[in-house]
């Protein structure tokens, strides 16, 4: 897999930011994590996602602080903005559209001059905007449905202080935790990666939380540094991200291929999602975004209203299943034969495939 440089895309005007989000996006060698409209945003962005290169307006570009390449983007030349590119410390500056395909050969060199090994996996981010609606359950039974299919899946802690994966897949106290890579930083590889990771008996390789005494010591960007490292040495990454919106998870969603968002049928759920969704819009996730319903029953709100709040179809709908919190209970997935297990056999299948070609799958009935 062609290891995708990160963008961040800073551009006053919404329409042509758009276009250039969609061409970048569309071209398979770029992708945009975040868009800013101000130096604000665009300082906040940098700091928080560490991108590959920033594609900015000249004028947004002088107050950046360096991080990456910085390629100036205007819709016409003139003697000023050559001027501001200059002493933004831009590499390269290019007029919009006519200069497009140049644009994209200069962002593709930031990825070809960045040392590391090259990306392998797809990676998947698992969000719960509300508490409760099964966050970890779909996290672990989708990295499990992924071993079942022969790929090696790496199932990632995103929340170091109250991980629930321990608790979830019955790993020892004594399993080695995130907290052995603290040391490591940002050299973090494939490899150690792999010294760290609990095997669970599933065949997922498992990332785990450290101890609380340890956890507050976990620094915000360390698991963003797993996951990419992860990525390098595997099929599928599937990262397992709390509720709330810090640092961390907007790093860990910015990286995603798909973001599978977990809902409940009830009211506080959708509107826990939305608001998630408002806060998360400055990532530029449009198209990677997937819902998954949990615990359905018959109620007034339906599956139906997942395409009426959010304009898609969940990609899974799963049933109330009593059988769910006394296995989690126990520190235990539900088994591998049954109608969950190809509920989510299914559904690792369509998050792999291109959002488009996702359908819903009637299973109310």
């Amino acid at each position: 897999m062609e290891q995708l440089a990160r963008v961040v895309l800073a551009l006053d005007a919404q329409d042509v930011a758009e276009e250039v989000m969609h061409f970048l996006d569309r071209s398979g060698r770029a992708r945009v994590v975040a868009t800013a409209a101000d130096p604000r945003q665009l300082d906040e962005a940098v700091r928080q996602l560490e991108p590959d290169v920033v594609i900015a307006e000249p004028s947004l570009a002088l107050s950046l602080v360096a991080s990456g390449a910085l390629l100036a983007l205007a819709t016409r030349e003139s003697v000023a903005s050559l001027r501001a590119a200059v002493r933004a410390g831009a590499q390269g500056f290019f007029v919009w559209p006519g200069e497009r395909e140049g644009l994209l050969d200069g962002v593709t060199q930031t990825v070809g001059s960045r040392a590391g090994a090259e990306r392998t996996a797809t990676v998947i981010a698992v969000h719960g905007s509300r508490g409760g609606v099964g966050t970890t359950f779909v996290a672990t039974h989708l990295a499990a449905a992924f071993g079942r299919a022969g790929r090696r899946c790496v199932l990632v802690e995103g929340d170091p202080v109250y991980g629930d994966l321990r608790g979830a897949l019955g790993a020892p106290e004594d399993a080695r935790t995130m907290a052995e890579l603290i040391a490591v930083g940002a050299e973090t590889s494939s490899a150690h990666v792999d010294e760290v990771a609990h095997t669970h008996e599933s065949g997922i390789h498992v990332v785990l939380a450290p101890g609380a005494d340890v956890a507050v010591e976990v620094p915000p960007e360390l698991v963003a540094q797993i996951v990419d490292a992860a990525a390098t040495g595997c099929d599928v990454v599937v990262t397992h991200l709390p509720r709330s919106l810090d640092v961390s998870t907007r790093a860990c969603l910015a990286a995603a291929d798909r973001v599978l968002e977990v809902l409940s049928l009830d009211v506080l759920s959708f509107r826990a999602a939305t608001r998630a969704r408002e806060a998360f819009s400055p990532l530029a996730l449009e198209g990677r975004v997937g819902f998954v319903v949990n615990r359905a029953a018959r109620n007034e709100i339906t599956p139906g209203d997942v395409r009426r709040v959010f304009g898609v179809d969940p990609l899974v709908v799963l049933p109330r299943d009593g059988a769910v919190a006394r296995a989690q209970d126990h520190g235990r997935l539900l088994p591998a034969r049954g109608r969950m297990a190809r509920l989510f056999d299914r559904l690792a299948t369509r998050v792999l495939e291109a959002p488009d070609d996702a359908v819903v799958e009637e299973l109310m009935s």
